[in-house]
């Protein structure tokens, strides 16, 4: 499916009926991992219109000479989610750099949300200024990389966990979709700090955000960390705060069992939360904390 927003042109797909949920890939991916490891949590849930975009210059989605940031890739999400489902209350999940822009869309539309996930969540932009643990593979499995062609066991090296599992994820819809990334346009952005943030303090809210979230980090992901993760649970009251042994940056399939069954357990949440607040307490107008 297509959303035209100006000049843009937003591809996303979109799967159930019910509440939407809007899921952010990865940076320089698209939605097609998003897709292989939430929707497996739907196969016995009903009730949900899972929406996944192609945010700009990755899969489907061209780039921009406008877009110069997260700024203007935050714009693009809130208004597809204007365009998408108008005047409907939904939840936003993310996983990594997509964490970081669900955490825009929450600190700016907040009166609307019923629910935020953040997996392996980006929390500092600057590389440089991250809290993370050194790179270290806790799984290692000899005997799949010795029945491996040389550029499959390549791309395990170094992995947390060395799986068939890991290794299908990568070739399957990881690869493709940074094959198929605009490099050019992303890279400055993702080499500048300041344009890989925010113009805006995420944590000068002054509310916390009390809708049900979830945040799973990973104890051995070198790329993001955990450690600035929890700086984060006190501007969520309603967080369950998980930080995962045997997993890295690819959480979801190192650890997919435990993933699966805290994203349901979230989504538990989110009903619960959704059928028993008040107007007041959820926030009722579209506008507030606009851009």
């Amino acid at each position: 499916m297509e959303c035209t927003i100006g000049d843009l042109t937003v591809y996303y797909e979109e799967y159930g009926q019910g509440r939407p949920l809007l899921l952010l890939h990865g940076w320089a991916l698209d939605h097609r991992h998003m897709v292989a490891e939430m929707e497996p949590v739907f196969a016995n849930r009903a009730g949900w219109r899972r929406i996944y975009p192609d945010l700009p210059g990755c899969g489907r989605t061209p780039a921009r000479t406008w877009i110069h940031g997260q700024d203007q890739i935050l714009q693009v999400v809130l208004a597809l989610i204007e365009q998408v489902c108008p005047r409907q209350r939904f939840a936003v999940g993310g996983i990594s750099a997509g964490a970081y822009l669900a955490r825009g869309v929450a600190y700016h539309r907040a009166g609307w949300l019923d629910g935020l996930l953040l997996t392996v969540p980006m929390v500092v932009p600057a590389d440089a200024r991250r809290d993370r643990p050194a790179a270290v593979v806790v799984a290692p499995d000899e005997a799949l990389l010795a029945t491996l062609e040389e550029g499959e066991a390549r791309m395990l090296q170094g992995a947390v966990v060395q799986s068939r599992e890991l290794l299908s994820a990568l070739q399957d819809y990881y690869t493709p979709a940074e094959r198929a990334a605009n490099v050019p346009f992303l890279r400055p952005i993702r080499r500048d700090p300041a344009r890989y943030g925010f113009s805006f303090d995420l944590d000068a809210q002054a509310e916390p955000f009390l809708a049900p979230t979830l945040i799973l980090t990973g104890r051995q992901d070198a790329s993001v960390g955990y450690r600035d993760a929890w700086k984060l649970v006190e501007r969520y009251p309603r967080a369950t705060f998980a930080v995962l042994d045997r997993a890295g940056h690819l959480l979801a399939v190192d650890q997919q069992r435990l993933f699966r069954a805290l994203v349901s357990e979230w989504l538990d949440r989110v009903e619960e939360w959704a059928r028993l607040s008040t107007g007041t307490e959820r926030g009722t107008t579209l506008g507030e904390n606009t851009l």
